[in-house]
C-alpha cells in the first residue's frame, strides 16, 4: 500500500478505521499499526481523543497518556454529528478492512453505522465493537471504565493487602487486556476472511475479558467452590512466593517448587530449615506461613536488594527487585531487549516510548509513525484514500477544523 510506511510487515495492505478512544480500543489498533496496518484514527474536531486532556504530564502540547497508545496511526478529524461527517465515514468504510469502535451499544446503529448496515456496504469487513459489558445482557447500556470493570469483574476483590481494602491494579490492566484480546481476535478474523471472503462482527466486552483473565482464581471457585481472598503480593497456595523487605528496597522471591525452596534456604544461609518438619513440603510451609515469613524477613534484613540479587542469581533462585520507573528503564535487560524506542515528533522532538513487546525474527515490530497530532493527516487521508478534491477537502476542513 503506497500510504503505508512499511510494506513488508504482516498487516501491510490492511486498513483499519479506528473510531475508538481512551485505552482499550486505541491499544488494540496500536498493536495492529505496529504490524504494518494503516490505522486511520478518527477524532472529534477541536477535542480529539479524551486522553489528549488526561494530564499532567504534558510534553510539547501532548499528554503522556495519549502518547502511550497511539503510535503508528494517522489522525483525521470528522464530525460524526454532521451529514458530511457520516458520508465521509461511509466512504472510508468502503476502503477499510477493519472497523474498531467503543461507543455505547446502540449508538453506532443510531448513526447508521451499525454492523448490519456496514456489512451490507462492505461484506468482507471485520467490525469490532468494544464496550464495557458487551452488546447484550442486562448491563449492556451501562457506561464503564477500567476501574469499574475491575471491580465488577472480580479483580479488585483479589487485589490489595490481606487485611486491607480492595485495590485497583496500578495500570488499567482490564483495558490493556481487552486491547490485546481484540488485536488477536482481529487477526484471527482476517485469516477467516482470507479463507472464506466473509467479514464478521466481534463483540468484545471488558467484563468478559476480565472474567476470562481470572485464570486459577476463577477455577478455584468453579471447580472447588473456594472463595477468593486478597493476599497482597503473597500466593494462596505457594510459600515463599511474595515480596520481602531487604536492607534498602523490596525484593520479589518465587520459590515455587521443592527444588527452588531448597536452593533458596541454602542461598539464604539457612540450611537447617531443610530439616525442619514445619517446612518439609509446600503444604507444610503454607500451614506455617506466618512463622516462616517472619524468619525469612529477619534473614533478608541483613543485606541490600542488590546484594541479595547476586546471591540468588548465583543460586538460580527466581528473584527480582521491585523496580520504580527509573530503575526499570535503567535495567540492563530492558535496555538489551530494546524496550524503549525513539521517534521524531513534530512538537516534542525525540519522543521515547515503550516498544512493542513481541520480537519477530522476520518482521520486527517498529515505531514507524509518531502518535499523530489532532487531525494531522486529514487532508492526506481524504485525498489519498478517498480521492476527494482539494475543494471538497478545504470545505470539510473549514467545517470541522477551521485553523
Amino acid at each position: 500500500m503506497s500510504d503505508s510506511p512499511a510494506s513488508d510487515l504482516p498487516l501491510s495492505g490492511y486498513r483499519v478505521l479506528d473510531l475508538s478512544r481512551i485505552l482499550a480500543g486505541p491499544y488494540c489498533t496500536m498493536m495492529l499499526g505496529d504490524q504494518g496496518a494503516d490505522v486511520i484514527k478518527v477524532e472529534r474536531p477541536g477535542v480529539g481523543d479524551d486522553t489528549r486532556t488526561w494530564g499532567p504530564p504534558f510534553v510539547g502540547g501532548e499528554s503522556a497518556y495519549y502518547l502511550c497508545c497511539n503510535r503508528n496511526k494517522r489522525s483525521i478529524v470528522v464530525d460524526l454529528k454532521s451529514e458530511q461527517g457520516l458520508t465521509t465515514i461511509l466512504d472510508l468504510v468502503a476502503h477499510c478492512h477493519v472497523l474498531v469502535h467503543n461507543f455505547t451499544p446502540g449508538l453506532m446503529e443510531k448513526l447508521g453505522l451499525g454492523y448490519e448496515a456496514l456489512h451490507e456496504l462492505n461484506p468482507t469487513m471485520v467490525y469490532v465493537s468494544i464496550s464495557a459489558y458487551g452488546q447484550d445482557g442486562p448491563y449492556r447500556d451501562r457506561p464503564g471504565y477500567d476501574m469499574v470493570l475491575s471491580a465488577v469483574g472480580g479483580l479488585m476483590h483479589i487485589t490489595g493487602e490481606r487485611d486491607g481494602e480492595p485495590c485497583k491494579v496500578g495500570v488499567a490492566i482490564t483495558d490493556v487486556l481487552t486491547g490485546v484480546h481484540a488485536a488477536g481476535a482481529i487477526t484471527s478474523a482476517l485469516l477467516y476472511k482470507a479463507r472464506t471472503g466473509c467479514g464478521q462482527h466481534l463483540d468484545i466486552g471488558l467484563l468478559d475479558v476480565q472474567v476470562s483473565a481470572l485464570a486459577n482464581v476463577s477455577s478455584n471457585y468453579l471447580v472447588a467452590g473456594q472463595e477468593a481472598t486478597r493476599w497482597g503480593t503473597a500466593h494462596s497456595s505457594i510459600v515463599p512466593y511474595q515480596v520481602f523487605p531487604t536492607a534498602d528496597r523490596p525484593i520479589a522471591i518465587a520459590a515455587a517448587n521443592q527444588k527452588l525452596w531448597q536452593a533458596f534456604a541454602k542461598a539464604l544461609g539457612r540450611p537447617e530449615w531443610l530439616e525442619d518438619d514445619r517446612f518439609a513440603s509446600n503444604a507444610s510451609r503454607v500451614e506455617h506461613r506466618s512463622v516462616l515469613i517472619a524468619m525469612i524477613e529477619e534473614s533478608l534484613a541483613s543485606k541490600t536488594c542488590d546484594q541479595w540479587m547476586e546471591v540468588f542469581v548465583e543460586a538460580s533462585v527466581p528473584a527480582g527487585p521491585v523496580n520504580d520507573m527509573q530503575h526499570l528503564f535503567d535495567d540492563p535487560q530492558v535496555k538489551s531487549r530494546g524496550m524503549v524506542q525513539t521517534i521524531e515528533h513534530p512538537t516534542i522532538g525525540d519522543l521515547h516510548l515503550a516498544a512493542p513487546a513481541v520480537k519477530y525474527s522476520e518482521t520486527p515490530n517498529q515505531i514507524l509513525r509518531h502518535p499523530p497530532l489532532l487531525g494531522e493527516h486529514t487532508e492526506e487521508v481524504l485525498g489519498q484514500v478517498l480521492n476527494y478534491s482539494e475543494e471538497r477537502i478545504a470545505e470539510l476542513r473549514g467545517l470541522w477544523d477551521p485553523r
